[in-house]
């Protein structure tokens, strides 16, 4: 009968029927044989048990505990590593599983530039000694070191590291080796595909606490200007982002006054929208106290520099009119300077006030006086309005804002702010908007 040659698992080759009286060489080929059907139940559970799972913490435990099974190591780690584009990224995810008794390993530096650079599974006995390594600070219990890359795509995603083989001083073998190998190979994709749909997910959660805070700013904001004898008012805020860190409000005074605000927080999104807030609470609370504006705007600086960080700031408008006299008290803190124009044309600034809030402690802010004639209208803005840029990063600017008030002056106030919206859309032409557009328009009627 003619000897025909039989593949076992992996590559490993042997002759047909072992021959009789060759009792070392039963023996290996018993080993090999018994080896590889252990090496086919290993990958056969952890096929089965992690693709089960998309919880990616759950599928790293489960290899590395059938790693260290599958190659008898004191202790394995996965080490879940950032994008390879960035080189000096630290780790993301480090799970270790060893009995008490070790202490617990980490993949060193030196040891993960080595795979970011090769991608290639190292086998490194006695890794004190070695040449490779000898910058590298190892802990004097680990004697020999196993690890192979986690490619996806060619790129690299993590490392799993075994150290120290169970069971004597013998170091990992290269069977061991080839082993961890495959199951890195089978665990890559799965433990990336898990990763992704966490990642989903958490941009999920994020979007709908986005969605919800932007809700929640609006209803902060007035759902609609007060009626207010002989003016028309009127307001809108649209941010660059689902929320923004600019503000208006219209709060009512004693004898019939108003006070109304614009506000400019720095900075974009959620923290700027929450400074916001913030500075709205403030600006209610302090004017409750029926102060004057200077007075409460500079409480207001005190309060907004002690309760937040240093680099964050808001710039405010703060004008209180008195509908029966048209006159407006007003500070303004640091904000773009608010439009006054005229019945006959002129234009006026209001520029008195002082700082920024929450840039210096305690600051003496001053207050202006101006007075709205029959005919006249203010118009106060956040600097989204003339900083708006085109494709080619031309800002719309004041000398376009004062043009399309002087054009539209005649209209009510909701069509004239409608006009000064459509005017910077007009210019931005579908460019992304950098800031929140935010204004307010305050018209009197005429004589």
């Amino acid at each position: 009968m003619s000897r025909k040659a039989f593949r076992l698992p992996f590559g490993r080759e042997t002759a047909g029927p072992p021959v009789t009286g060759d009792p070392d060489r039963l023996r290996e080929e018993n080993r090999q044989l018994k080896r590889a059907v252990e090496e086919l139940s290993i990958l056969n559970d952890l096929a089965r048990t992690i693709g089960a799972s998309v919880d990616s913490q759950d599928i790293i435990h489960k290899i590395v505990d059938r790693s260290m099974r599958a190659v008898q190591a004191e202790q394995t780690v996965v080490t879940l590593v950032a994008r390879e584009e960035d080189r000096n990224a630290k780790t993301l995810v480090r799970v270790n599983t060893s009995s008490s008794e070790h202490p617990k390993y980490h993949l060193n530096d030196t040891l993960l530039g080595w795979m970011y650079l090769y991608k290639k599974p190292l086998l490194c006995t006695n890794p004190g000694e070695d040449e490779r390594f000898k910058s590298a600070r190892w802990d004097h219990a680990v004697r020999s070191v196993l690890c192979v890359p986690l490619l996806v795509k060619g790129a690299l995603i993590g490392v799993i590291s075994c150290y120290n083989k169970r069971g004597g001083d013998g170091g990992f073998t290269e069977e061991d080796q080839r082993l961890l190998a495959i199951i890195a190979g089978q665990s890559a994709q799965i433990i990336e595909n898990a990763r992704l749909y966490e990642e989903e997910k958490a941009l999920g959660r994020m979007k709908e606490e986005l969605r919800l805070a932007a809700q929640i700013q609006q209803d902060l904001l007035p759902k609609k200007p007060p009626v207010v004898d002989g003016y028309d008012l009127c307001a809108t805020s649209i941010a660059a982002l689902m929320v923004g860190g600019d503000y208006f409000d219209f709060i009512p005074q004693s004898a019939g006054r108003t006070a109304i605000c614009l506000g400019d927080v720095s900075g974009k999104g959620m923290p700027a929208s929450l400074l916001m807030a913030s500075l709205q609470a403030t600006l209610r609370g302090q004017s409750a106290l029926k102060s004057a504006v200077s007075e409460i705007v500079a409480r207001s600086n005190t309060f907004l520099y002690h309760n937040t960080d240093p680099e964050k700031f808001a710039t405010l408008f703060m004008g209180v009119l008195d509908p029966a006299s048209g006159e407006l008290s007003y500070c303004n803190a640091g904000h773009e300077r608010p439009i006054l124009v005229r019945a006959g044309g002129r234009v006026d600034r209001l520029m008195e006030g002082g700082l920024a809030l929450g840039v210096l402690e305690t600051f003496p802010y001053g207050e202006g006086r101006a007075t709205l004639d029959p005919g006249d209208f203010l118009v106060v803005y956040s600097d989204g309005i003339p900083e708006a840029t085109d494709e080619l990063g031309n800002f719309f600017g004041e000398e376009r804002l004062l043009a399309c008030l002087q054009k539209n002056a005649a209209l009510p106030a909701p069509a004239l702010m409608a006009a000064v919206i459509e005017a910077v859309r007009g210019h931005e032409k579908g460019s992304p908007r950098a800031d929140d557009l935010t204004i307010v328009v305050v018209r009197r009627a005429g004589a």
